[in-house]
């Protein structure tokens, strides 16, 4: 991350606030992706991702690319803030007196942050999920009625707030946090391949040996590095969204965990079914990132903070 020094209730001011920018810009993109990664053979009601946003837009309305959006920018604040904040905390713990830290120690702190990350991140992605993917289920019941079994998912889509409540009185708390396993195998990794890259990327277009890097650098580098970590972790994302899902049609399988998905995936699928929605995921985490690192460098915290209080 940047060298500069910023306070950490700034950095998580700024890295909040880059969640929020972000995710507002991309979120449809977002919503496709979960469609295209949760149709399975027998039941595809889209061939691509603009295939899926047209018919969202026909059948849901506009406003129907942006549901559980709520949710997202509702959890993306500290989300996103942990991830960021706790990626630079990680590096400075790692660096010796300022050196510049060496690519294993890179990989270690964004390891760190991804690990933090899915304290939030796994029941935001669950709620938001239901919410993506009950359009889907609705366009399924109306074209093709013979996938849905009368009964078996809900004719009225809950509210964000609906299935919090329920997962919490059927399962407890272990009710949101429902695909943990596949969300650290997804994040962990995706934070060791960004954060090194993202860094190193961003140090070739500093002015000088101490200088910051200008920010279409930042943005750039941000979504150079996003897009080949997004398309890395793919197949695990899309492992993450079926386990997660919790409403299917009568043709569609169900997950008893990571390695029963795995292998029915590739018995029913076959390879390249853990590639869906690749480039969707790749369009909404490049700008994603690329957005938030630049807010994140030359965001608002301090200035908020020198608002408060004491300052």
């Amino acid at each position: 991350m940047a060298d500069k020094q910023i306070s950490l209730p700034a950095k998580l001011i700024n890295g909040g606030i880059a969640g929020l920018i972000g995710v507002s810009c991309v979120f449809p993109i977002d919503l496709a992706k979960t469609r295209l990664q949760n149709q399975q053979n027998g039941s595809r009601l889209y061939t691509s991702m603009s295939d899926c946003l047209i018919k969202t837009i026909r059948s849901e309305g506009y406003f129907g690319m942006y549901r559980g959006s709520a949710v997202n920018l509702t959890l993306v604040t500290p989300e996103k803030a942990i991830k960021l904040a706790a990626n630079d905390f990680f590096r400075q713990y790692l660096s010796k007196d300022g050196q510049k830290l060496t690519l294993v120690k890179e990989m270690l702190a964004g390891c760190g942050a991804g690990t933090c990350q899915v304290i939030v991140t796994t029941p935001m992605e669950m709620l938001k999920i239901q919410l993506q993917d009950a359009g889907r289920i609705e366009a399924q019941r109306k074209l093709m009625p013979e996938t849905i079994v009368p009964g078996t998912v809900p004719t009225k889509s809950p509210t964000a707030m609906q299935l919090t409540r329920e997962l919490l009185k059927e399962k407890g708390i272990a009710g949101l946090y429902k695909g943990l396993g596949a969300t650290l195998l997804r994040d962990v990794p995706f934070s060791i391949i960004y954060f090194p890259l993202f860094a190193n990327l961003n140090t070739l277009g500093k002015r000088g040996a101490e200088g910051p890097a200008p920010f279409y650098v930042s943005f750039l580098a941000g979504c150079l590095a996003g897009s080949t970590a997004a398309v890395a972790v793919n197949p695990v994302d899309v492992i993450k969204t079926r386990i997660q899902s919790m409403n299917r049609g009568s043709t569609e399988e169900t997950y008893s965990g990571v390695t029963d998905c795995i292998s029915k995936i590739m018995k029913n699928e076959g390879p390249s079914a853990f590639l869906k929605g690749a480039y969707c995921r790749a369009l909404v985490i490049a700008p994603l990132f690329g957005i938030a690192q630049v807010v994140y460098f030359f965001g608002a915290g301090e200035y908020i903070l020198s608002f408060l209080p004491g300052n």
